[in-house]
């Protein structure tokens, strides 16, 4: 039997006080993802309004990085590939150079143009046997962060190979929740919160005027907590391998695929990021599973303000090096906000 290692965010059911304060939350579908605002205020127009904001600014990010829609500058940048630069917005300039930077650290691990990759996995159930490896090379042909060329001068984006894609999948909710949040605390509230699907992000004190904390279930009792984590005003993201995925020959793969390779990873069934921006802890978190536990906490180690937990595939649980659990005998059960992590056989 399988159980749920869950993450315990002490988040009040909404609208209900204490004291002054009242937590205020609106869910909806954006960016293809579920997202849930919540507002920290005695006033609960001044919540709304505030929600109301980050969600504009969601909708605003989703425009501007959106490959779908083909008005949007990175749609120009993709139809552009191979025959000239695009002069985009600053803001974009600097969120594919921010991106850059990040495949540079992780030696390629975490690559926005992996759009180029050819779509020869399939996790919904139709494919019936392994690709064959020319196929899978041929797949990762066009995908080179070193081939994204950028001009800052004139801010514009030149993808040197024809059929090159590029896509912020892999850090795109991140980077949306920490625009919203940082919107929103220009609010005059007490405190809010982003949360995109597992894309966590938190400023100010929660609503009964403390910082933030989260906390982690027993794996065999999903009701009590362990431990503690205080994590104030940081992100918290969280991705998982355990959902999709194809099975042949009695080994299973998962759909999160090496960029560098155009194989599926394997080792890890789920990496938690904690860091002070969901951006980057969005980028990250992809890139640890494609890294592996052993280079993955190497690199984690070695950043300064940033830590993780592990679930590896055989269900052991690691953490890095610098992060603090407090450990209490005392459970904590209600409606609280809960993010999947991981799963163990019991």
């Amino acid at each position: 039997m399988r159980r749920l290692l869950i993450i315990t965010f002490l988040l009040g059911l909404s609208c209900i006080s204490h004291g002054q304060n009242k937590s205020h939350k609106k869910v909806l579908l954006l960016m293809g993802s579920r997202f849930e605002i919540t507002a920290i205020s005695e006033d609960a127009t001044k919540a709304n309004k505030a929600i109301e904001v980050g969600i504009n600014e969601i909708k605003r990010i989703e425009k501007l990085i959106s490959s779908w829609d083909s008005d949007s500058q990175t749609s120009a940048i993709v139809r552009n590939a191979g025959i000239k630069s695009v002069q985009v917005d600053r803001e974009l300039f600097n969120l594919i150079r921010r991106c850059k930077k990040i495949s540079h650290l992780t030696h390629g691990a975490f690559d926005i143009s992996y759009a180029s990759m050819d779509k020869i996995w399939k996790f919904d159930g139709s494919m019936t046997q392994m690709p064959d490896s020319v196929s899978v090379a041929k797949s990762v042909s066009k995908i080179n962060y070193k081939d994204i060329i950028l001009n800052s001068e004139n801010t514009s984006v030149f993808l040197k190979k024809k059929g090159m894609k590029i896509g912020f999948g892999a850090i795109g909710k991140g980077y949306a929740a920490n625009k919203a949040l940082e919107e929103m605390s220009k609010m005059e509230l007490n405190g809010a919160l982003v949360n995109a699907s597992g894309d966590l992000i938190t400023w100010g004190k929660d609503e009964d005027g403390k910082d933030w904390k989260i906390g982690i279930s027993n794996p065999k009792e999903k009701d009590k907590i362990f431990s503690w984590l205080s994590i104030g005003e940081t992100a918290v993201v969280t991705s998982g391998n355990y959902e999709k995925f194809v099975s042949f020959d009695g080994i299973r793969y998962s759909h999160i695929i090496d960029p560098r390779t155009g194989y599926p990873v394997s080792g890890l069934s789920s990496v938690t990021i904690i860091c002070p921006n969901a951006e980057l802890a969005d980028a990250l978190a992809t890139s640890i599973f494609v890294l592996g536990a052993k280079s993955g906490l190497q690199l984690i180690n070695k950043l300064n303000g940033i830590e993780c937990i592990l679930v590896t595939d055989d269900q052991k649980m690691l953490t890095s090096s610098n992060l603090k659990l407090e450990y209490h005998k005392t459970s904590y059960k209600n409606n609280s906000h809960q993010i999947q992590i991981g799963k163990f056989n019991e």
